[in-house]
């Protein structure tokens, strides 16, 4: 009871100084845990003129002030009647005469939280039912004072409250799940106010983000009791973005789908943004966050970032999407026209994912280098005629290849061919002329001896032309008679005359295989000569056997021979054969480049007869001595 009296010593001391009325004092809240008791302080007052009549009673209701209400009865001084979850549970510790009513009340339990009025029956109608009120609440696990708000590696306090309002039971409180903890202190107290006692213990330590959803418990036990009350709470630590967790870096192909996916730790949850570059994509608020990006162009290839911000602070982690397609047509210059001796840089460029080797081909034959870069460059130095063609760039990677290509067409001055010449045919001379230039040359032929110029705009001794490409070929075929030199020799003067924009050439052409047709002639006339010869040195043989034979020496040989055109057949037969051995006497044929044979034949061969009688057809002659002879043409 000394505590008691220590309770209610600061409430004495106020009645004094209070003027006589009807007054009440008593603590507007208190608290008790379940199974223990409670002490509800109360002191009271009333007008000085007024003299209690058989004693100062008093009675305790529960829940309202008013009797006509009917509320439960706690306590009543002049009887043992109250309500029945009372019964055995109130007592008061008080002296009425002193003007104490203090109550106190056992075992309580949930059902006795609320408010209690005290009503003062001073006998007769001095009876008054003060309007204040103590609030009871009733415990079944005590309070954690937990900050509002709890910041990461900021000191934190949470501290444990226990009622310590029972005069018979002294409470102990113990923290619980701290292991985890990094350094915990613990600071126990004890607090009065307003009369009411309350027991606390502060846990202090720096929370972590690794600490957010751990439980804390504050466990409390009354000595010599088995009671035992418990709190347990989830921390709630705020802390900014620790990890912001995305796809690794990856490769796609062209035109596939993907979903980039984004997880943040931190606590709120954050504002998830994804960036492309600088350009926002989406936001929203989660702790996780997915972006789908259908048919990928490779415009789309690129740092793809999340962003997590939730006001504590933010973190941002990128990947990089690589989107695979094959070469695009590479970009080439436009076919060009360029001049013998200059010089071009061919371009080339092209795009691919991977990136495509670029490789120049020129009529499908691989020149320059190739190269692993988007440009390549084909340098072309002093460009001769061959450098004319269709030059390809082809790009090529893993996923396919593509090309695009140009022409390259080289103009350059006539160039004489060595396959120009004068050739002797049959039909008399041919001459041939062949040129190579760009643009096409013009070709002309001039025969000094004649003073004549033979061109595409006369038809003299069959001019003619024809190209084929940068080729050109110009022909002319000269008769035998009259169309040779001034002087009836066999020697030919021509000169070819070729031209186009970028220059001309005139040169004399020679005369080929002159030597062979004269040869041919040699042998033809000697091979004529000795076949005459045996024909005739036949014929006499035959003659005088005749003369011999008939014993008439005088009869001439034409004369016995019934058929004289058997020799001309034998002599004509000869002639074949020797034919075979100098030459054909087929049609004419072109030389040079455009013929690989020349053809050459006998003029005529001559056969001699005495008194022979002359063929149809044939020359008939008459000696000087009456002689004739039959003269064999060839054809």
């Amino acid at each position: 009871m000394k505590g008691l009296e220590l309770l209610l010593l600061p409430l004495l001391l106020i009645l004094k100084d209070v003027s006589a009325q009807w007054n009440v004092w008593m603590p507007r809240d208190i608290s008790a845990m379940t199974n223990s008791c409670v002490v509800i302080p109360c002191s009271f007052t009333y007008p000085s003129g007024i003299r209690p009549y058989r004693g100062v009673h008093g009675i305790w209701y529960f829940g309202h002030p008013y009797p006509q209400l009917f509320p439960p009865v706690v306590y009543k001084s002049r009887t043992d009647i109250v309500h029945e979850s009372y019964k055995g549970r109130t007592k008061l510790l008080g002296d009425l005469t002193q003007k104490n009513c203090t109550l106190l009340i056992n075992n309580v339990g949930v059902e006795h939280s609320g408010r209690y009025y005290f009503r003062a029956d001073l006998g007769g109608a001095n009876i008054y039912t003060y309007p204040d009120f103590t609030k009871l609440q009733v415990l079944d696990q005590p309070n954690i004072d937990v900050p509002e708000e709890i910041i990461s590696d900021q000191s934190l306090d949470l501290t444990c409250y226990v009622p310590d309002n029972c005069p018979d039971m002294s409470p102990q409180i113990h923290w619980m799940y701290t292991d985890y903890l990094s350094d915990p202190v613990f600071t126990p107290d004890n607090v009065e106010e307003s009369n009411t006692a309350v027991l606390s213990s502060t846990l202090t330590f720096t929370p972590k983000p690794m600490h957010n959803g751990q439980l804390l418990g504050c466990r409390v036990h009354f000595e010599n009791t088995t009671f035992f009350y418990e709190r347990l709470i989830s921390l709630d630590i705020k802390y900014a973005p620790r990890t912001v967790w995305v796809n690794v870096s990856q490769e796609v192909m062209e035109g596939s789908s993907v979903v980039l996916h984004c997880d943040v730790d931190s606590n709120p949850a954050p504002t998830i943004t994804w960036y492309f570059g600088d350009k926002e994509l989406m936001s929203e608020v989660a702790s996780n966050s997915s972006l789908p990006l259908d048919n990928l162009t490779p415009e789309e290839e690129g740092v793809y970032t999340c962003v997590g911000d939730n006001g504590y602070g933010s973190m941002n982690t990128s990947m990089y999407l690589a989107v695979n397609y094959p070469p695009r047509e590479p970009w080439i210059n436009e076919s060009l026209t360029l001049l013998e001796g200059s010089s071009v840089s061919l371009q080339c460029n092209s795009k691919g994912n991977p990136m495509p080797t670029l490789t120049w081909l020129k009529d499908g034959e691989l020149v320059g280098t190739i190269t692993a870069e988007e440009g390549s460059v084909l340098e072309l130095h002093e460009i001769t005629p061959q450098a004319h063609g269709v030059y390809r760039c082809l790009a090529e990677n893993e996923h396919g290849r593509a090309s695009n290509s140009l022409n390259i067409t080289v103009e350059f001055a006539p160039v004489l061919l060595d396959d120009s010449k004068c050739t002797i045919v049959r039909e008399g001379v041919q001459c041939v002329c062949i040129a190579s230039g760009n643009p096409e040359p013009v070709i002309e032929f001039y025969m000094p001896d004649l003073n004549i110029t033979i061109n595409d705009s006369n038809s003299l001794f069959n001019y003619r032309t024809y190209s084929d490409g940068y080729t050109s070929t110009g022909i002319i075929k000269l008769q035998d008679k009259g169309e040779r030199g001034n002087n009836g020799d066999t020697a030919v003067h021509v000169h070819c005359s070729i031209s186009n924009m970028y220059g001309s050439k005139t040169i004399r052409l020679e005369l080929q295989q002159e030597k062979k047709f004269m040869m041919a002639v040699i042998v033809g006339t000697i091979g004529g000569v000795a076949v005459i010869a045996f024909i005739i040195a036949a014929v006499r043989y035959v003659g005088q056997n005749n003369k011999k034979e008939n014993g008439n020496p005088g009869q001439d040989v034409g004369s016995k021979v019934e058929n004289p055109s058997m020799f001309y057949s034998a002599v004509k037969k000869d002639k074949q054969s020797l034919r075979k051995k100098v030459g054909d006497d087929s049609d004419y044929q072109s030389v040079g480049p455009m013929a690989g044979m020349e053809r050459q034949e006998l003029n005529y061969a001559a056969l001699e007869f005495l008194h022979g009688r002359h063929r149809e057809g044939g020359f008939r002659r008459a000696d000087g001595d009456g002689s004739d002879y039959t003269e064999i043409k060839t054809k």
